[in-house]
């Protein structure tokens, strides 16, 4: 069974942390160079100011999309997906555009995972049509893999990518 990876997205003091200041939910707090990790439970430490302070809280991977503009394919909010491996992440900042890649056809066959490097020359993915013929998709720009959403009712997969510079 794959892991899957995990989001921490935006988000307010109040959605993150009771009266007492213990979690409400897994959340990540950045102040400067000072990043701190909190589980459910656990109390704010006293050198953190939650007014300079950034908090991030933990979401459901799969509500990725809800978080990027659907016309301008921009992000609305900071956010950090760690990937399975629990040590690598990819960070993303409020504005950050993406590419978001459609893999359409009758048969679809992922070749790039989330967190996976693609340059401009590499299949990111393959398709066969009805007559079996083979058609490899290839990203406009180079980039890393942030998200791969798909759809349920037929076989149709959107590509989200953060282009490098």
């Amino acid at each position: 069974m794959e892991r899957i990876p995990q989001l921490y997205v935006e988000s307010s003091y109040e959605e993150c942390f009771d009266k007492e200041g213990r979690a409400k939910v897994n959340c990540i707090i950045i102040q400067g160079n000072v990043e701190v990790r909190l589980k459910k439970g656990e109390k704010i430490p006293e050198f953190i100011d939650i007014e300079r302070a950034k908090i991030l809280k933990k979401e459901v991977y799969d509500r990725f999309h809800f978080y990027v503009d659907k016309y301008e394919h921009k992000m609305l909010c900071d956010a950090i997906v760690v990937l399975p491996d629990r040590r690598t992440e990819i960070r993303l900042y409020k504005g950050d555009e993406l590419m978001i890649l459609p893999v359409e056809g009758y048969v679809s066959t992922l070749i790039a995972g989330v967190g996976n490097r693609v340059r401009k020359s590499d299949a990111f993915a393959a398709v066969t049509t009805k007559k079996g013929e083979v058609h490899y998709l290839k990203p406009p720009k180079n980039g890393v893999v942030v998200f791969i959403d798909e759809f349920t009712n037929r076989p149709h997969y959107l590509y989200y990518l953060l282009p490098e510079d």
